[in-house]
């Protein structure tokens, strides 16, 4: 009689055990769907772009083909970039001087590329929002799979709409402490909420302000600290990026500065404008091994490399990164 609670005991472990080893298989199961799922979805969004390459070459124009090539070669790094820049000369084209199924063809084109970006960037969101799940890292049942990101480019309201680019250069401050560690802003745009980012301290930089003036306005505003022009480092890096935040599309210039802030880690955010007290919900400081290994998206994406390499030193050059 008295083994018989060990014997029932046993049996409740076992069968805890293997209802949680069914629960983590059916974890594994999908974060592999939904692997396979961004792969097929940036499959068919590659395929996509390559047709519309292919369909702008048939226009004959030497600009549009150059702009078509330079599309296709282009990195995966470089992607965004040039395919916007094929976007913006298509903008441009006159529909109505094109033969009629040239124009259907290209509009055509056009609506597959926008249709296959949301699938892709839709598959991306729901597997980072599996990677990102404690279980997941825990047991690292991510594996060896590369974790997916988004594919940013403007995208008209409708295929033959001209593809309007907000111009907006903004200044943007490398903030360390001591211990090396970045400080970032987590927010989101209002039309995808449920996509967060991980951002560097600054903003767009004002009409007739020079862009030293506009770092050292904008750590203060955000962060509540006072930087002197000439403690501000660089700018160390320049990066190109279009991005569409609460439905407007922007062609942003980012200028990057350092600065280092020894002693008070205090962060006031009072001086938030309206829009970044709505999107903007968390801000810490980030070591480079935290952003090798996190599964959150981060801007800039070389932050993690870039950033064991920042020291007081600068060289005076410029480097543009991603």
């Amino acid at each position: 009689m008295r083994g018989e609670p060990v014997v029932t005991t046993a049996l409740v472990v076992v069968l805890v055990a293997l209802l949680l080893a069914a629960w983590i298989l059916a974890i594994a199961n999908r974060l592999d769907r939904l692997h396979v799922r961004t792969d097929a979805a940036w499959a068919a969004l590659d395929a996509a772009l390559a047709r519309r390459a292919v369909v702008t070459r048939a226009l004959l124009d030497p600009a549009l083909s150059a702009a078509a090539s330079r599309a296709e070669s282009a990195s995966r790094a470089e992607r965004e970039l040039a395919e916007n820049e094929l976007s913006g000369l298509l903008a441009a084209v006159d529909r109505s001087s094109l033969a009629p199924a040239l124009a259907f063809e290209l509009a055509d084109a056009e609506e597959r590329v926008v249709l296959a970006r949301r699938v892709h960037n839709d598959a991306v969101r729901d597997t980072l929002l599996q990677r990102r799940r404690r279980i997941v890292r825990w047991l690292r049942l991510s594996g060896t799979a590369p974790q997916p990101s988004y594919f940013e480019i403007a995208e008209p309201t409708a295929p033959s709409d001209a593809v309007m680019l907000t111009p907006r250069p903004s200044a943007r401050v490398v903030l360390t402490d001591s211990a090396g560690r970045v400080l970032l802003f987590q927010g989101f745009d209002p039309a995808r909420p449920q996509e967060l980012f991980w951002f560097t301290v600054g903003g767009g930089v004002e009409d007739g302000e020079e862009l030293r003036d506009a770092a050292v306005r904008e750590t203060f505003e955000e962060t509540g600290v006072k930087l002197a022009p000439d403690a501000l480092v660089g700018p160390i890096w320049r990066r190109r990026a279009v991005f569409s935040f609460d439905g407007h599309t922007f062609d942003a210039e980012e200028w990057f500065f350092y600065a280092r802030l020894d002693g008070d880690l205090a962060i006031d955010t009072s001086g938030f404008n309206d829009v970044e007290e709505t999107t903007i919900s968390a801000h810490r400081w980030w070591s480079a091994e935290e952003l090798e290994s996190t599964e959150d998206t981060v801007y800039p994406v070389q932050l993690a490399e870039l950033l064991r390499d920042l020291t007081g030193e600068w060289d005076g050059q410029t480097r543009t990164v991603r």
